[in-house]
């Protein structure tokens, strides 16, 4: 009996360390892939949110662009001659 509980308790360790190696073997290949992946994630999330604001702050300057053009006219220019 207790040498069937000891080689049971052999397999389950050398199972859990097979398992524990495999997958460290696995990320290690896979992990320039992930980073590459997240980072690619990341890095359009942000040009989005750039176009976003972008596209918010567009009308705003349009209207500043706007209002210094009509406080700078100050009338129309109007070239008459007199008539007689």
């Amino acid at each position: 009996m207790a040498y069937a509980s000891f080689m049971g308790l052999l397999k389950t360790v050398l199972i859990i360390l097979l398992v524990y190696f495999g997958l460290k073997i696995i990320f290690k290949w896979l992990k320039p892939f992930l980073l590459k992946y997240i980072l690619n994630k990341v890095n359009q999330k942000m040009q989005d949110q750039f176009k976003q604001q972008a596209d918010f702050n567009r009308p705003q300057q349009a209207k500043k662009e706007n209002l210094e053009k009509s406080e700078k006219k100050v009338g129309e220019y109007i070239d008459y001659e007199e008539i007689d």
